[in-house]
């Protein structure tokens, strides 16, 4: 790592808080957990062993990746180098299994439109299918430059913080249409109405994730990414429900057993911590120590 990056961590691990990236990070994660289980709650908290199974995978993998990025913010701020690095090694040991939750949604959705469970269910799975391939995307992207970049304090920290704003689309959206319905200035009827409020959802993300780039802009980058790829993704969920071309496609992703898409989901998730952490060593100078 170069002379800066390496003073930077120096003087956080030592104590100086002036150096310290993101200094209200941990407010941040903790509004994102509490946005999880107040749109969560009634629709699956509640009735929490009524679920499916791939909603109990994708959401217990993202409360746990939630409570890593809570844990490795403390432990640094702490001086807890040793905790911190384990907390990272964590965060790639369970990487997978959040792919693998994305992936056994869009299996759910796949099966839903194919067996015409009901007339919501059909109108809504092409959009969900077209939005979780792009988180899938987005997180893989994200999650490998965090390791990428982990020798660099700030870029490091910003790829982990952006990782949330990809979580908290869907619970806000269910927020927005609970408490916050003029938000939906479309005015559209049930069931349009359910992909209406998470494109706002994703949208108000986008102006977040902005907001952070340009309030870091000598070190933003991450939320500009995450940006990006919320804006494409919100495309792409608002543009689903016309998308017929899709319709066959999703007929036959629907034909695929679930163990070859999980399997790949996995191993996709496992190449993106092992690429992401093997290109930082090297990159990294003989004589570097590699912070995680």
């Amino acid at each position: 790592m170069d002379k800066r990056t390496t003073q930077g961590w120096r003087a956080m691990l030592a104590g100086k808080k002036n150096n310290m990236p993101y200094p209200n990070s941990r407010y941040y994660v903790l509004a994102v957990l509490l946005t999880i289980i107040v749109g969560f709650w009634d629709s699956y908290f509640v009735s929490f062993w009524g679920g499916p199974l791939a909603f109990h995978v994708h959401a217990m993998t993202s409360l746990v990746w939630i409570a890593l990025l809570l844990f490795q913010d403390w432990s640094i701020r702490n001086r807890r180098r040793d905790l911190h690095k384990v907390a990272g090694m964590a965060s790639m040991a369970i990487f997978p299994f959040v792919i693998v939750g994305f992936v056994m949604i869009v299996n759910f959705s796949a099966a839903g439109f194919v067996a015409n469970q009901s007339p919501v269910a059909r109108y809504v799975a092409p959009s969900f299918a077209l939005g979780m391939i792009i988180a899938i995307l987005a997180y893989l992207t994200v999650f490998y430059q965090a390791l990428r970049n982990r020798n660099n304090v700030r870029l490091h920290a910003g790829y982990m913080l952006a990782t949330p704003l990809i979580l908290v689309e869907s619970p806000f959206s269910r927020i927005i249409m609970a408490y916050l319905p003029f938000l939906i200035v479309t005015g559209s009827d049930y069931p349009q109405r359910i992909i209406d409020a998470i494109v706002v959802a994703m949208a108000l993300s986008v102006v977040l994730a902005l907001f952070l780039y340009f309030r870091f802009r000598e070190y933003g980058m991450p939320f500009l990414v995450a940006a990006i790829f919320l804006f494409v993704e919100a495309i792409f969920m608002y543009s689903g429900t016309y998308a017929e071309w899709l319709h066959p496609l999703l007929e036959s992703y629907a034909q695929v057993p679930a163990e070859v898409t999980l399997s790949i989901g996995f191993v996709l998730g496992a190449l993106a911590s092992y690429l992401g952490w093997k290109s930082t060593e090297k990159r990294a100078l003989p004589n570097e120590a590699v912070v995680s």
